[in-house]
């Protein structure tokens, strides 16, 4: 009941907030709102494409297989899964979130979860070409190991603080 109450009142600050900025400036607004519907037409294909990948994914995949594959109890084995899938996957951070949510709730483990969302959020093997390029290969490479790393060790930290926290 909390959460709905916080949302009711993220959205009821949202539209006072736009009320406000239409009578100070009904031009700029319109410009804002113009803006946002580009953004989100443009955004929108690729978040449901995701979801009803991930959607698809979780009904034909049980949730014992995912706790398996990439539950609390696949130990060292399931963060690197997690964390090899997050290096090579190119997923926004708007995305990756909502995902690592329904994972949660289908059986996956914090730890793997926070594996899989630190690798996808620094690390990028997809775009190592691009990076190549713009820095040199030495920085390029050393980037990507180091925060493949980091994130392995970042995730067992939030786990550590979650073992805690019980």
């Amino acid at each position: 009941m909390g959460n709905y109450i916080f949302n009711g009142a993220i959205y009821l600050i949202a539209i006072v907030l736009l009320i406000v900025s239409f009578v100070k400036s009904r031009e700029k607004t319109k410009k804002a709102l113009l803006k946002a519907w580009k953004s989100l037409k443009n955004i929108l294909p690729m978040l449901l494409g995701v979801i009803l990948l991930i959607g698809l994914l979780l009904s034909i995949i049980d949730t014992k297989l995912i706790s398996k594959i990439i539950g609390g109890e696949s130990g060292f084995y399931g963060v690197m899964l997690a964390s090899l899938v997050g290096s090579i996957t190119l997923i926004p951070g708007f995305i990756a979130f909502p995902t690592a949510a329904l994972l949660l709730t289908g059986g996956a483990g914090y730890i793997q979860i926070a594996a899989f969302v630190q690798t996808l959020m620094m690390v990028g093997i997809i775009t190592l070409p691009m990076e190549i390029k713009y820095f040199n290969k030495k920085v390029a490479i050393l980037r990507n190991v180091l925060s493949f790393v980091l994130s392995i060790g970042v995730a067992y930290l939030i786990g550590l603080i979650l073992k805690l926290w019980d």
